[in-house]
């Protein structure tokens, strides 16, 4: 609409000087200079407007993910042994995170889905466990991520999440003092991300989900033993992949 209405003006302007032939030129470009301020002017309030419409759309956005994904709401809550499912809103929202964090390569975006640090510093009897979960485990969660979305390439944004495949008879309670933890969770190992980019059926695994009071979250995602300076895919492949049992914790 703005550059119709300058447009407008502009035809306005070129036909008041050629019918005056050219007298009183300078104060109709003054007039003129006028009114491009004030459209000017028009076109930043427009622009602001939209800035604070895009920021109330992602803080909706935000308040929804922390409503439905469950991180937040469990991370400092004692430990259950309830098996999680993955036919739930919340599984749903977690992996939805995952995926546009994969599609985005943003780390932030990702974490509805990750292990929560609360949860972490609870179940695990090792020396500062607040410094583990953010150097190592969020450190090669970030890693990956941006592995996988490389592995998307361009058309990464339009790369649509199909299915997520867990499979049930891989999940396996983990012991108190295996992994050096002080709690038990249940693990399972190698899920698959099933997606659809530019026509074809893709897919990527899961390298290992844990259980926080009867929900799966993320907590390693291209491998359970990294490097720390290179990101890992898990076993991409074309179609939905093979999902192999394995005894991680």
């Amino acid at each position: 609409m703005l550059w119709r209405i300058l447009s407008v003006v502009g035809i306005a302007v070129v036909a008041l000087i050629l019918v005056s032939g050219g007298r009183h030129a300078a104060p109709r470009r003054a007039h003129a200079s006028v009114h491009g301020r004030a459209l000017s002017g028009a076109g930043t309030a427009a622009a602001t407007e939209g800035t604070r419409v895009a920021k109330r759309t992602t803080a909706a956005v935000r308040r929804r993910v922390e409503d439905v994904c469950p991180g937040r709401r469990v991370a400092h809550l004692p430990q259950t042994l309830r098996l999680p499912s993955t036919l739930t809103a919340a599984f749903r929202c977690e992996m939805e995170a995952l995926w546009n964090g994969i599609r985005s390569g943003r780390l932030t975006t990702a974490m509805p889905a990750f292990f929560p640090e609360a949860a972490y510093v609870q179940v695990k009897a090792i020396y500062d466990p607040q410094a583990d979960w953010h150097q190592r485990l969020v450190g090669n969660y970030a890693l990956d991520l941006r592995a996988a979305h490389a592995l998307l390439g361009p058309g990464a944004a339009r790369a649509r999440l199909v299915r997520v495949i867990v499979p049930a008879s891989f999940a396996h309670l983990v012991a108190v003092n295996v992994c050096s933890n002080r709690d038990r969770y249940w693990e399972t190992p190698n899920s698959r991300l099933v997606y659809e980019e530019g026509g074809a059926i893709r897919s990527i695994g899961i390298a290992s989900m844990i259980s926080w009071r009867g929900y799966w979250f993320v907590v390693h995602l291209g491998a359970v033993l990294e490097n720390g300076t290179t990101g890992v895919v898990d076993a991409p492949s074309a179609g939905v992949g093979v999902a192999v049992p394995s005894g991680t914790c």
